[in-house]
């Protein structure tokens, strides 16, 4: 299993940036890809952004392409998620998923082959 700490989130004004990471720990914390998915109230759980544990694979969602940027952090198993030029629309729960035991270039958009979550970072954007 792989424990999974989101950190970094918080309020920030439109046009503002964030940047949330992940530390993933535990004895099968190597080999993993990590995503990042969002959930609004009222609103299902939606794909943001996702790496490859060898980094060379990336997917964004529309919605963040261009303003967001995953990648992987200076800390081992750490991942980050740079978010720039903020709209009140990206106001959600972020939370981190991971899978372990991956090919290298592996990584998803669905979030149901992710088996480990974080508890969330709260980000609120206000107009």
């Amino acid at each position: 299993q792989v424990q999974l700490v989101e950190s970094g989130g918080g309020l920030v004004q439109a046009g503002g940036s964030l940047r949330l990471s992940c530390a993933a720990s535990g004895r099968s914390s190597s080999n993993v890809a990590v995503g990042w998915f969002r959930q609004a109230p009222g609103k299902e759980r939606e794909f943001v952004a996702t790496i490859s544990w060898s980094g060379g694979t990336k997917y964004y969602a529309d919605s963040v392409k261009g303003r967001f940027t995953i990648s992987s952090g200076n800390a081992p198993n750490t991942v980050n998620l740079q978010m720039n030029s903020l709209k009140p629309d990206d106001t959600a729960v972020y939370y981190c998923a991971a899978r372990k035991n991956v090919l290298a270039g592996w990584t998803s958009r669905d979030s149901n082959d992710f088996g480990s979550w974080g508890q969330g970072t709260q980000v609120t954007v206000s107009s």
